[in-house]
């Protein structure tokens, strides 16, 4: 390691840029390879520390929501529950709700997908960055 790359890493964790820490040795050889200019150079860095970043805050929010498993809407049997409306969930899929803070309140007999549901909902939810609502204090008379 050369005392520039050096200097590099100390004011990458001095900003706070851990992602263009990580990525720069490899992405400034493949710059020099290229002949890329500095602005593409510079940009692709910043690139690459936002999606670790967005990375890093999805798997967080995953995470503090506590979700027993992890489902997916694309996993969902819309075949075996024939009562779900496709158009319905996918209207839920955008998560207008969340943004008008609404709830969802799903209602069906045991056993055709309400819990599926309700945590693909929840992870979609965390992979567009919402983050988990804290629990909610009740206050007694």
């Amino acid at each position: 390691m050369n005392l520039q790359h050096e200097r590099m890493l100390a004011l990458c964790e001095s900003l706070n840029l851990p992602f263009v820490a990580q990525g720069y040795p490899a992405a400034a050889q493949q710059a020099a390879q290229q002949e890329t200019a500095y602005s593409d150079f510079l940009e692709d860095l910043l690139k690459m520390e936002a999606t670790g970043r967005n990375v890093r805050k999805q798997s967080m929010f995953t995470r503090l929501a506590g979700f027993p498993a992890i489902k997916t809407l694309d996993e969902f049997d819309y075949e075996f529950a024939q009562g779900v409306k496709r158009s319905q969930i996918e209207e839920l899929a955008g998560l207008g709700f969340v943004e008008r803070n609404e709830n969802v309140v799903l209602i069906g007999p045991s056993g055709v997908g309400k819990t599926h549901l309700a945590i693909a909902l929840g992870y979609r939810a965390a992979q567009a960055g919402s983050r988990p609502a804290s629990p909610r204090r009740q206050t007694c008379c």
